[in-house]
């Protein structure tokens, strides 16, 4: 089996590559390394079946040339939300990379994954998030909402594909991965700037009062709930949340993150106004899945749970030192 796999150079894309080879893939992978890096990928660079090429997801010609003969596309390539990027850039990237990528599954009868987001539920109010559930997006005065709205679109687009072509598809709205070679900044959540404020005896910034609660996913259960959604045709046709159901307010999780390091003390906390995050800025205060879907049809689990995964982000990070430089934003 063949899959193209866009973002293939990113946190989630490397990881998923290494396990569909190890499946037996035969995995092409595409990253313009905007994001990306190339390091995350090298170790596989002569491996049998493997191919990197860097690229613009939105290059049909070229996707259309590298998907030549694939049974799955699998679409990670995007940008998040317009905080760390132009909204512009986060609306046209992740709805002309989406778009490129179906007509590749179209044209080659080849079965479609789609990354996407816990972001499209929004301000719903009702938890845990149902993915038969409403989204309850700001309004498009607060560009933040942006990266939601374009991720919402691909789904559309994706099940409009189904409609119209026939296309299979699966969607799977992602929830809080973390773990080895994760990007250090907001980019890849608040792990990386916590690592990096306890490593260096800085305060961590928690944004508003730090009450906002999340589920972190550990980026081996999320790669092989992939896995499972990419070759189980009951995953056909759905969307799916894929996560960890295990809630932290976001000042606990740096609480914890302090505890794990082994560094002693007190942890040292500054809580920065959501105004000074970005104007206007407006936050989500609880984000929980309901796995119903992951434990029924893909026949999964998490593993890895917060405190044994923070564990393994310290090794990991410890051993490496700074593996990266931050994003810029």
């Amino acid at each position: 089996m063949k899959a193209l796999v866009t973002g293939g150079a990113g946190f989630i894309g490397s990881h998923l590559i290494d396990s569909l080879l190890d499946r037996g893939w035969t995995v092409t992978a595409l990253d313009d390394l905007s994001k990306g890096r190339a390091e995350t990928v090298e170790h596989n660079f002569g491996r049998e079946g493997f191919q990197f090429e860097d690229g613009d997801a939105r290059d049909l010609d070229n996707l259309l040339r590298l998907g030549e003969g694939a049974d799955v596309i699998v679409h990670l390539a995007a940008t998040k939300i317009p905080r760390y990027a132009s909204a512009l850039g986060n609306l046209t990237t992740n709805l002309e990379s989406s778009r490129a990528a179906l007509e590749v599954a179209r044209q080659n009868g080849a079965k479609y994954v789609l990354s996407s987001t816990s972001d499209v539920y929004g301000r719903n109010p009702d938890t845990p998030f149902r993915e038969d559930g409403n989204s309850v997006l700001g309004p498009s005065t607060v560009k933040r909402w942006a990266y939601g709205v374009s991720k919402l679109c691909d789904e559309h687009l994706a099940f409009a594909y189904r409609d119209e072509y026939e296309v299979p598809i699966v969607v799977l709205r992602y929830f809080g991965s973390y773990g080895e070679r994760q990007y250090l900044n907001w980019w890849g959540g608040p792990q990386g700037p916590f690592l990096e404020a306890i490593t260096t005896g800085e305060p961590m910034q928690v944004h508003g009062d730090g009450t906002q609660s999340r589920c972190f996913t550990y980026i081996t259960d999320m790669v092989e709930a992939t896995a499972r959604a990419i070759e189980r045709d009951e995953a056909n046709g759905e969307v799916i949340n894929v996560g960890n159901d295990e809630e932290v307010s976001i000042r606990d999780l740096a609480v914890l993150m302090h505890k794990l390091s082994g560094k002693g003390g007190e942890p040292q906390i500054e809580l920065v106004p959501y105004d000074e995050v970005a104007p206007g800025y407006q936050d989500v205060m609880k984000r929980i899945p309901d796995l119903t879907k992951q434990r029924e049809l893909l026949g999964f689990e998490p593993e890895i749970d917060l405190r044994e995964g923070i564990r393994r982000l310290w090794a990991w990070y410890e051993k490496v030192g700074k593996p990266d430089q931050p994003v810029q934003a």
